[in-house]
């Protein structure tokens, strides 16, 4: 345990940081997981209101994406594959007939 004033404080830092962390995470997981429903949905029944939502959520995802990126939730690389395997996905479905 820590003794000192600054390490304690750096525990709490660090504790506040991962909890950060994990709320971007998991959000943008649960933003992927909309994102490839909403394409399911669209392939379902192929409707310009379901395309637009697909559209919409796309964009909310890789919004949180870039913003985890920044605050160095996620690594750049990985935030890109998530962005990329998302994309490659809405693309088949879009232009799938």
């Amino acid at each position: 345990m820590a003794n000192n004033k600054s390490a304690k404080k750096r525990i709490q830092i660090a504790e506040r940081n991962r909890l950060i962390n994990k709320s971007y995470k998991s959000t943008v997981r649960t933003l992927t997981k909309k994102t490839l429903e909403n394409c399911e949905k669209y392939k379902q029944e192929p409707s310009e209101d379901n395309k637009t939502l697909v559209k919409t959520s796309l964009n909310k995802a890789f919004s949180l994406i870039d913003k985890a990126v920044k605050k160095n939730a996620l690594h750049k690389n990985n935030g890109a594959h998530k962005k990329s395997k998302i994309n490659k996905f809405v693309k088949t479905t879009l232009t799938a007939k």
